[in-house]
């Protein structure tokens, strides 16, 4: 009992370490995921928009201290300190957990019939988040293998409570808070560095350096199609139903007709890049010019109102200089055209700005704005706004 409560007890805090890991190198992807939670709870919690409006305010400040909180815990279970609140504390955030994907997995369900479990039918694409950011980019899991791993957790948790005397304690007192506190201290800085004072150490992402945008948005020819089924709509005493072909034979005069649709009974395979599409501001689609040419630099900012300002100068320094070279240089933005014109004409941006899906932008680059260099559409090169370069030290990057 006591190897194994101890063996439980390190694979905890493990799992702990490593989870918050992945997620604390790209801190900005789950303040990104924090906020897809907050605005469905918005909608279906509409009572308490002042709480979630809130929250999406300070989203940032919700994921480090989640991702420090998730560290330190693994720490703590490692070294044994203070095993007790050590598992109260891991009990709670895994209860958040559960409620999290149990939250995402189960908005997928309609219920006709509460009482009638059989009555429940699931489609994934109704689910209010699909994707519970778990292991950040690093690994993608189903919504219900995310729920039914946070509620195996939580029973392994209810394990360690009734077998902590068995618990071991590598380092205790005085040491063992002191360990604490600097696992803390350096959980912080791990994700400020990685957010506000550069770009993610590691890379999970699709559009990573060295990746090619090209591959990302191509499926290969093996890829799984979607499977599709056409479902009849009746209306039966005021209620609109959904009717396979199958059920078309038992239905009466009773029913009356209302329409005909393809339905997605199960997703195929997705490109890693699904959402990837430049157009000017008239509409004119030019993904595939940019991803053609030779150089090219991108200015991302996907939300221009909240862009740093601060880079403006050193930003229209290297499009001087990229033009007098006649080096390509344009801005993606996931903003409006009047929102950009006002900030056109307030720091003089001499270049033109093209616009993107803002949910792609963030995820290209963690930095608003931030540069990337692309050679024939793949990744050479990103540099975070607080690191922004000169034009004569991007140049060496640029093919000849």
């Amino acid at each position: 009992m006591k190897i194994f409560v101890r063996i439980i007890q390190f694979l905890l805090g493990a799992l702990f370490l490593f989870s918050g890991f992945v997620k604390a190198v790209d801190p900005l992807g789950t303040a990104y995921k924090m906020h897809d939670y907050f605005t469905a709870f918005e909608a279906d919690f509409s009572s308490l928009k002042w709480l979630w409006t809130f929250m999406n305010d300070t989203v940032n400040f919700w994921a480090v201290f989640m991702l420090v909180f998730e560290l330190v815990l693994g720490l703590a279970l490692i070294i044994g300190w203070r095993p007790k609140l050590t598992l109260w504390l891991s009990l709670l955030l895994t209860f958040f957990f559960t409620f999290l994907t149990g939250y995402t997995y189960l908005s997928g369900y309609t219920v006709k019939q509460w009482y009638n479990p059989f009555s429940w039918v699931f489609n994934e694409k109704e689910m209010k988040v699909t994707d519970c950011g778990c292991f950040g980019d690093f690994m993608k899991l189903k919504p219900y293998t995310s729920f039914y791993k946070d509620v195996i957790l939580d029973f392994v948790i209810l394990f360690l409570f009734f077998g902590r005397r068995h618990m071991y304690t590598l380092v205790a007192g005085k040491i063992g808070n002191v360990l604490i506190g600097a696992g803390t201290v350096a959980s912080l800085l791990l994700c400020f560095s990685n957010y506000m004072w550069g770009l993610p150490m590691i890379d999970f992402r699709p559009y990573a350096i060295g990746k090619s945008i090209k591959e990302g948005i191509t499926l290969p020819p093996d890829a799984v199609k979607d499977s599709i089924v056409m479902v009849f709509i009746y209306e039966k005493d005021g209620k609109q139903v959904e009717l396979g072909m199958d059920d078309l034979k038992t239905i009466d005069s009773t029913y009356k007709f209302v329409d005909r649709k393809d339905k997605v009974i199960r997703e195929g395979d997705r490109p890693a890049i699904h959402d990837f599409n430049i157009a000017s501001a008239d509409g004119t689609n030019i993904t595939e010019d940019v991803l053609s040419q030779k150089n090219v630099f991108l200015l991302v900012a996907y939300d221009i109102s909240h862009s740093n300002e601060s880079v403006q100068g050193k930003v229209n320094d290297f499009v001087a200089l990229a033009q007098q070279n006649g080096v390509e240089f344009i801005a993606l933005t996931g903003s409006v055209p009047a929102e950009v014109d006002k900030f056109r004409h307030e720091h003089n941006s001499m270049f033109e700005y093209y616009y993107c899906d803002a949910t792609a932008l963030k995820t290209m680059i963690r930095s608003n704005p931030g540069l990337m260099l692309l050679n024939n559409g793949t990744v050479t090169a990103m540099w975070h706004h607080t690191d922004f370069p000169t034009f004569d030290e991007a140049k060496k990057l640029l093919k000849k």
